[in-house]
């Protein structure tokens, strides 16, 4: 199918739409602001360019002085950043035990998060992680476990418990609080 030409523009604004010329007041002040008294001359003073040509020129001039400007802005930023300081990003260990405080104090706020339950059923054998003074807390919340993930604690709860009694050594923290979590869940 062959391609039809458009006629072409009858409306005389349409049809010089490039060739507007810019208004003589706005290019005065922006050249005084591109052109401080003893700097360059301005490319508008130069007799053999053409109108459109100072347009084009000046408008280059305002893009890299807007440039430099971004660029003297950027590195006056820069020299001020590391006075200040930046919010250190908190821990997955505080995350989940913030999550467990808030399960235990009933929060408005707080709602299930599936990655803060998993850190802590992964990580509530260890006392580094979850200390003493949670582990009662976290307990009662594991009353509420339900389905798969309640299954996979007894089991890894079991699987600990037989590991350490194979070892021989004197019942560790870890075998204690495996021991209660097993009481409570089964």
């Amino acid at each position: 199918m062959a391609k039809h030409k458009r006629p072409a523009a009858k409306d005389p604004q349409r049809q010089s739409k490039k060739l507007k010329e810019a208004p003589t007041e706005d290019v005065a002040t922006d050249l005084q602001y591109l052109y401080p008294k003893g700097g360059a001359a301005s490319p508008t003073e130069d007799p053999q360019m053409s109108p459109k040509e100072k347009r084009v020129q000046d408008r280059k001039l305002k893009k890299e002085r807007r440039k430099e400007e971004k660029q003297r802005l950027r590195e006056m930023g820069a020299a001020q950043t590391p006075t200040a300081q930046t919010p250190a990003r908190r821990s997955p260990a505080e995350l989940a035990l913030d999550y467990l405080l808030g399960w235990a104090r009933k929060q408005d706020g707080w709602r299930f998060q599936k990655t803060r339950q998993t850190w802590l059923l992964v990580h509530m054998f260890q006392e580094q992680e979850v200390p003493d003074e949670h582990f009662s807390t976290l307990l009662a919340y594991l009353e509420g476990l339900q389905g798969q993930a309640r299954q996979l604690t007894v089991q890894k709860a079991e699987a600990l418990m037989q590991e350490l009694d194979a070892s021989g050594g004197p019942p560790a923290r870890t075998q204690e609080r495996a021991r209660q979590v097993l009481q409570l869940l089964s």
